[in-house]
Order: C-alpha cells, then sequence, then structure tokens
C-alpha cells in the first residue's frame, strides 16, 4: 500500500518538472541586460526574438518566456529565454517594444518604435561557416545558440557560444 501511495505521489511531481517555469528573476534567464530611454506613461514593455532565416524567412517571436523589472524612471533590467530550437536557423535579435494592445505579440504598428543593439543571436544546426547575410558577415560557429557582436572584429571570441549572455542592453 505505502509503495503504492509513494507512487501516486511521484506522478504529480514528474509532470509538474515538466510543465512551464515560473517567473524568474531576469538574470535567470537565456539572455538577460538593462532596458533604457523614455517609452511614454505605464509602457508594457515586452521582448520579442526577431531575425532572417536562411534562406530569408522573417521571423517573430514574441511569446517567450520572460520579465521586465522596473529599476527606476525609464530603466528596467529584463531576461528571456530562447527557445531550445527557433523555427528556422539564422540571424535573430532581442528588441523590447511597448506593446500598447497588451496582445502579446510584436504587430506592424509596434515595430517602428523597437529598442535593439548591435548583437546578433546566430542559430545553427550544425557547426561550421555560415555565410553572410545582409546583417552579418560570413563566420565559424559552434551548434546551437551563438552571439556575434558587430562592434567587434570577428575572432576566435567572437562570436561566441550564446547559451548564456548577459550584458544584452537595449535603449532608445
Amino acid at each position: 500500500m505505502r509503495k503504492s501511495a509513494l507512487l501516486l505521489l511521484c506522478v504529480p511531481l514528474a509532470l509538474a518538472a515538466c510543465g512551464p517555469r515560473g517567473i524568474q528573476a531576469p538574470d535567470a534567464y537565456d539572455v538577460s541586460g538593462s532596458l533604457g530611454g523614455s517609452w511614454g506613461t505605464d509602457p508594457r514593455l515586452r521582448l520579442a526574438l526577431v531575425g532572417a532565416g536562411f534562406p530569408e524567412v522573417v521571423t517573430n517571436n514574441s511569446n517567450l518566456a520572460q520579465n521586465v523589472v522596473s529599476t527606476g524612471i525609464n530603466t528596467w533590467n529584463f531576461g528571456v529565454d530562447l527557445p531550445d530550437v527557433p523555427g528556422v536557423a539564422g540571424v535573430y535579435q532581442v528588441v523590447v517594444y511597448n506593446d500598447a494592445n497588451n496582445n502579446a505579440s510584436l504587430d506592424a504598428n509596434e515595430a517602428d518604435r523597437v529598442a535593439r543593439n548591435q548583437q546578433w543571436l546566430i542559430y545553427s544546426q550544425v557547426g561550421g561557416n555560415v555565410p553572410a547575410t545582409r546583417f552579418t558577415p560570413e563566420m565559424n560557429v559552434s551548434q546551437g545558440w551563438n552571439l556575434y557582436d558587430q562592434r567587434v572584429a570577428i575572432s576566435t571570441s567572437n562570436p561566441r557560444s550564446g547559451q548564456k549572455v548577459t550584458g544584452y542592453d537595449l535603449s532608445r
């Protein structure tokens, strides 16, 4: 009898472990950083992963686990999880926007008011050489997520693995 009760207790625990995780502190996510700039009164800031896949497929995903926390006037910290495998291999950026209609989607009328930086997240299904795109030069990447900083010359450390990215600061 006790063995059955113990087994029944394990089932809900196992199912709970498979579900989405709760809201975390910003630095617990795959990509974290700070947000700055004027977004108006009571903005509904949200993050989206936008980019272009190979060959030239535009993607926009704001349905990612994320958290934006106010740290003062016009300043916030954020964290967002990357998908394990995006819909297409390609070149992406995390952007922030004011989700004015609160529909958790980066709409066309919100897209021209995003904040971004000069760091690119590149997803490759295999390690090796990635051809140039209109956003990035030709480069060598590892399998999975990679971070390319456009402000720094390509080297053995740029791009680098993008499994955990901190200091991905955005402002407008």
